[in-house]
């Protein structure tokens, strides 16, 4: 199993995603990152440090909603230990996004809009890129900021291919910019919760092993959830568990025999689709 999360991967259009968020850097005052708040580390792309350079830069916890809270306050204090701005957001209520990001565009920016109101320069509309990596939620984190469908959404990976500059209530312009994974997932684990959240493209990957994997770390951290959703009870493995909820949602075949390979899938959207209430992955701590 370990061999299919090495993934050696590079798409035509994500080298050309990055050489497109290169050039363009230039036309921006700010960079804004988002991750999804449900694995905030493993969802963050390793070259964004370099390709984005010493463009002033806002981390955004999307998907927050999702997410575990504690966990996520957890996070925002721990980007902050690194000396990154960073804000948790709401991309489907909108709920405090646009305060968060106002507040947060003046503390990246301050000494830019210092200088220029020293030289008399007026303040002009703010010119930000948007990037991460597939289904973080950029195309409605944009539409939530923009106030109508500015950006094409979906729960898959690869829905924007082209870059597009989107205008909002004319305080901002977004550069919004296609997915851009890395060209090689060195860590199982990352590659794992990546495609645990839809990141990566189910036929890329063997779903019933991505669903034993969840179970168990669902079962370690989450069993209460588990319990309530799929009415379980006793003391189940990964593998076991998979069974149960297979034969609780009537994924029985012929002979009686359990087809996993829907159980599996049934997980996975549950949880993709927050059914399963609100979880997060990973932890600063671990």
């Amino acid at each position: 199993m370990e061999n299919q999360y090495q993934l050696q991967w590079f798409p035509g259009h994500m080298s050309k995603t990055r050489r497109m968020i290169k050039d363009n850097l230039k036309l921006v005052d700010v960079v804004i990152e988002l991750v999804d708040a449900r694995i905030p580390l493993s969802s963050r792309n390793p070259e964004t440090d370099r390709i984005t350079a010493s463009k002033p830069r806002i981390l955004v916890l999307n998907k927050a909603d999702i997410a575990d809270r504690a966990a996520t306050d957890k996070w925002l204090k721990y980007f902050g230990g690194l000396g990154l701005t960073a804000v948790a957001a709401d991309s489907r209520s909108g709920k405090g996004l646009r305060k968060s990001l106002d507040g947060a565009i003046e503390t990246v920016l301050r000494d830019k809009f210092l200088r220029d109101e020293k030289r008399g320069i007026q303040r002009h509309a703010v010119k930000m890129m948007v990037i991460g990596i597939p289904n973080v939620g950029k195309s409605s984190f944009i539409n939530r900021l923009s106030g109508r469908a500015a950006a094409k959404t979906g729960d898959r990976p690869g829905i924007t291919q082209t870059k597009q500059w989107i205008k909002i209530a004319g305080k901002y312009e977004l550069l919004d910019t296609p997915g851009i994974l890395w060209p090689k997932f060195e860590s199982e684990d990352v590659a794992r919760k990546i495609a645990f959240t839809g990141g990566i493209k189910d036929e890329i990957l063997d779903v019933e092993d991505l669903a034993y994997e969840l179970l168990g770390y669902l079962k370690e951290n989450y069993f209460e959830s588990l319990k309530t959703v799929y009415k379980l009870d006793g003391n189940a493995d990964k593998y076991e568990l998979l069974e149960l909820i297979g034969r609780k949602r009537g994924c029985v075949v012929s002979g009686g025999e359990i087809d996993t390979f829907r159980a599996a899938n049934i997980v996975l959207n549950d949880f993709r689709a927050a059914n399963l209430g609100n979880i997060t992955l990973e932890i600063p701590e671990n």
